[in-house]
């Protein structure tokens, strides 16, 4: 009986996703058509088959994010086109930018209707839809035996995006020059972890690059972006060549964006506009080339490859019968003094103020606003409706071992404590911590933001709450260990 290792198989592929004509950016709480393209959008898959047959098919998406029924339906297209993979090993991650249209048919929110003369949602998922059924099936075909190896470099790129005041209170990108400041609500991550591959030839051919801050430097903006994940990849194909391939992942970040607010955007580019994009993705790219240059010499051409599929059931957040009826009284006294059409109207009218007036960095919408509030209040009483029927939160978990390194995901905006306590705990020699993964559970906050509030602590902002995003962690911990055992 033969005892060589069997070989890893490899399958890279790239597609351009940017829409033609104007569409409504996803994201904001107010209508944004495109009125010009910054960079590209762009689906990157990679296909990974060991000699024993197990398999995973990852896919970036350049999108703020997307339903798990989207994943679903590529998976059934998939299992028509493309039989020989096992489609519920096909799973989804987006980078998280505000500059994609969405794919998403239902809109919760009644206010960002689909505007008359802009590409509908359905039309653009159904063009997505495509790209990515012959993306995977380009990917599987590429498939060729090569190496892979891992590591770790550094980047200075998120930062929690949450001031903390004296009040026992935080808000998102709230001033930091308020002499009740009392600093960010939690800490940042300068980690990149990298798996680069390789052909037989030793030459690399793409990179995994995880890091905590979503890709959304010009959210606030009206162009379509790819962001900053877009503008690593151009620089590093300048480097490397066309056709070397560049995956983001995003890891746990729901607290994190890419701007310094202690510094109070003080000798540093902008990191609302393009000059932010261009310096983050030097950033990230010479961070990358450095790497590469460490990892030849650590190139496994037989790694362990396991890939298991997990569901998970997480607690909701719940409402307390108080919370309830103060949101209730709140929510009648806001309507009093303003209906929500007419606040919402004001709303816009402020963004566009916002925006016209003289230069500064975003946001330019209000989360304290009349309109935000009423439905920040509106959305605890439909939580506590609806927690009885529905007290449980489903998610499907993927835990991917190539080698050294566990790959763990899950749908949430998670915030950072939960990825660290992960990778601490991991029995892999390297975690990546993949978010946005498979759908999206809204934001999954720690205690202290439940706590401090703000947008991002609360319900309207997330399923899960502090105590299920423990429970994640055990989950993810406990399926990572059972890969090594």
């Amino acid at each position: 009986m033969s005892t060589t290792p069997p070989k890893l198989l490899i399958g890279w592929a790239e597609t351009d996703t940017t829409p033609a004509g104007k569409v409504d950016l996803s994201g904001q709480y107010y209508h944004r058509v495109t009125d010009a393209i910054h960079s590209r959008l762009s689906a990157t898959a990679l296909a990974l088959e060991s000699g024993n047959g197990d398999h995973a098919v990852m896919v970036s998406l350049e999108l703020v994010g997307f339903q798990s029924d989207f994943q679903e339906e590529l998976r059934q297209r998939l299992r028509t086109e493309l039989p020989d993979i096992d489609a519920s090993k096909v799973f989804l991650n987006a980078t998280h930018t505000h500059n994609a249209p969405g794919v998403d048919l239902i809109c919760g929110i009644g206010w960002l209707a689909e505007l008359a003369g802009i590409l509908p949602a359905a039309e653009y998922r159904g063009f997505l839809l495509g790209k990515l059924v012959a993306l995977v099936s380009e990917a599987w075909r590429n498939r060729r035996p090569g190496g892979v190896a891992n590591g770790l470099a550094f980047a200075r790129v998120g930062h929690c995006r949450r001031a903390a005041y004296a009040n026992g209170t935080a808000e998102m990108y709230g001033r930091t020059d308020r002499e009740d400041f009392v600093g960010l609500e939690g800490g940042e991550d300068s980690g990149v972890d990298l798996l680069f591959t390789f052909d037989e030839t030793s030459k690399p051919t793409g990179v995994i690059l995880n890091l905590a801050c979503p890709s959304q430097v010009m959210e606030a903006t009206y162009k379509i972006s790819s962001d900053f994940v877009g503008e690593t990849r151009q620089q590093l194909k300048r480097c490397f060549g066309d056709e070397f391939r560049v995956f983001a992942q995003i890891s746990a970040a729901g607290c994190q964006s890419p701007r310094d607010l202690a510094r109070n955007y003080k000798g540093e580019p902008d990191f609302w506009h393009e000059d932010g994009v261009a310096e983050i993705g030097r950033r990230l790219s010479e961070a990358v080339k450095k790497a590469c240059l460490e990892m030849a010499s650590k190139i496994d051409y037989a790694p362990v490859l396991r890939h298991t599929v997990k569901p998970v059931s997480l607690p909701r957040r719940r409402a307390s019968y108080r919370d309830y009826t103060d949101a209730k009284k709140t929510l009648a006294e806001l309507e009093a003094v303003l209906p929500e059409d007419a606040a919402y109207r004001q709303f816009c009218e402020e963004v566009a103020r916002g925006e016209k007036g003289p230069p500064h960095p975003g946001p330019y919408d209000s989360k304290l606003h009349h309109f935000v509030l009423i439905q920040n209040n509106r959305a605890v009483v439909a939580r506590y409706e609806s927690q009885d029927a529905t007290p449980l939160f489903d998610l499907e978990m993927h835990v991917v071992r190539l080698g050294a390194a566990a790959f763990v995901t899950n749908p949430f905006e998670l915030y950072l404590d939960f990825g660290q306590q992960i990778k601490a705990r991991s029995a892999a020699g390297q975690t990546f911590v993949v978010q946005l993964c498979g759908g999206t559970g809204g934001y999954l906050p720690n205690a202290r933001a439940e706590q401090l509030g703000g947008y991002g602590g609360l319900i309207i902002n997330g399923n899960v709450g502090s105590d299920g995003g423990k429970k994640l962690v055990d989950a993810s911990v406990e399926e990572i260990g059972s890969l090594w055992s």
